[in-house]
């Protein structure tokens, strides 16, 4: 069965995240990495003077209904640059 993913944004803690489904890991890279250069280049010219940002991949739990922080029990890491730099050593 197929896992549902999502990237959530917390373009500045404390508050709330925005969320983002995605099909795949892939493509929650291509998003986190994204928001990112976003945050980056707000903050080099000065839109923002200052953020605390936080973003992470989650999944849902159909056994618990909810959504949970994404982890990838083969390689052992919920970090997806960790996760793409083990995928492609083979």
């Amino acid at each position: 069965m197929k896992k549902r993913l999502r990237v959530a944004h917390i373009p500045q803690v404390p508050m709330k995240a925005f969320h983002v489904e995605v099909k795949n890991l892939e493509e929650a890279k291509l998003i986190i990495n994204v928001l990112a250069n976003y945050d980056l280049f707000q903050l080099e010219n000065n839109i923002k003077p200052d953020y605390a940002n936080a973003t992470f991949i989650e999944e849902f739990d159909e056994e618990e209904n909810e959504w949970v922080a994404w982890f990838d029990e083969e390689i052992g890491t919920d970090d997806i640059d960790e996760y793409f730099e083990e995928i492609n050593k083979n």
